[in-house]
């Protein structure tokens, strides 16, 4: 990496807005994990981790269940660097593990819910027998979503956040806390 783009993505941080610290986000995931801890204690479900952005929040939950469970991942993106979501691409799509299981999707984000909702049928339509899913944060944008998460940690304004996991132009996925980008000020 050049020294000109790791200054420039210090500087994207040092003009971001603090949204959540990482307190705030611990006890988030502690407030998620206990409700989990209720639905899927006896069911030994496999839980799905959504890669990339749902790494840091699946690892740091994983801790938090006091359950037997299976692990695996899954990779798809609507995003690939961007700020804005396009379609659809499975790099690594759910498989034949889910069949006859009760599955937990844990991901980063509930934005437009495009993802979200493609897992779950996927995952259906594969033979699990029940699909949870839990997210770290639901923006809150007003738009209708084709689905809503089962557990969600924080409720978030619409804006682009990054950090605990999300990034912003691949980086800063490393900080314990989340941000937001300035937004900017209508021109009058």
């Amino acid at each position: 990496m050049t020294e000109a783009l790791c200054q420039y993505r210090h500087e994207i941080l040092h003009q971001a807005d603090l949204l959540c610290t990482a307190d705030q986000i611990q006890a988030a995931l502690e407030r998620v994990a206990e409700k989990i801890n209720k639905t899927l204690a006896t069911v030994n479900p496999l839980v799905l981790c959504v890669m990339r952005g749902g790494l840091v929040f699946t690892g740091q939950l994983l801790t938090k269940l006091n359950f037997p469970l299976d692990l695996d991942y899954v990779h798809v993106t609507r995003y690939g660097g961007e700020q804005q979501g396009g379609g659809l691409r499975w790099i690594v799509p759910p498989n034949e593990m889910v069949q006859g299981r009760v599955v937990l999707i844990a991901d980063d984000i509930l934005d437009e819910g495009h993802t979200l909702a493609a897992l779950k049928q996927r995952v259906l339509a594969l033979g699990a027998t029940h699909c949870y899913s839990a997210v770290l944060v639901d923006k809150l944008h007003g738009r209708i979503k084709p689905i809503q998460a089962d557990f969600v940690g924080l409720n978030l304004p619409d804006r682009f956040v990054f950090g605990y996991g999300m990034d912003i132009e691949g980086a800063w996925r490393n900080l314990p806390a989340i941000y937001a980008l300035k937004q900017s000020i209508p021109e009058s």
